[in-house]
């Protein structure tokens, strides 16, 4: 482990945009919006996948509305849909790309949601549930997992369709 973490070099856009979503979850939504549009405009359309991605899931996060939010989430897939386990590793929490795609899923169907749109809603959530399947037993996949779980009550889905081997989080003795 140590020696993985000696490889990777730190990235200042990725600590940049760590400092805005610190802003963000101290309260600021306002300033960090300004933040993240400034940095998306650093990095630009065409730039490093794994920033877009980043930038793009916490923007959404700082939207108040719906409308708002999904373009972002949207902006935040096709930036993941580019990435490779290899841009990942580079970067020192490395994390498979596939792991990326429940959250990114589940977003997506909570924006749908909010906009009234269930159809598109339970496409997104059957990806997301499809994709959980890649989320480690750690309490980030627990907590993914459980999300997954709770918008399907609150749309009615039963977790069955689609995948037929997906369960909720396991309770930890």
């Amino acid at each position: 482990m140590a020696e993985r973490q000696e490889q990777t070099a730190p990235d200042a856009v990725m600590t940049r945009i760590g400092q805005v979503v610190m802003l963000h979850h101290a309260g600021d939504r306002e300033e960090a919006r300004h933040r993240f549009l400034d940095l998306w405009a650093e990095i630009g359309e065409d730039g490093d996948p794994l920033h877009r991605c980043t930038l793009a899931h916490y923007m959404a996060d700082a939207h108040d509305d719906p409308s708002d939010e999904l373009a972002w989430d949207l902006r935040a897939l096709t930036a993941a849909e580019e990435l490779t386990d290899d841009r990942l590793a580079e970067h020192e929490s490395a994390l498979a790309v596939r792991a990326l795609y429940p959250s990114l899923h589940l977003n997506l169907a909570a924006d749908y949601v909010k906009l009234g749109r269930s159809d598109a809603a339970r496409t997104h959530l059957r990806r997301a549930r499809g994709a959980a399947e890649s989320l480690a037993d750690d309490s980030y996949g627990d907590g993914v997992r459980a999300a997954i779980s709770r918008l399907e009550l609150r749309l009615g889905e039963d977790g069955s369709s689609g995948t037929g081997g997906w369960r909720p989080p396991r309770q930890r003795p």
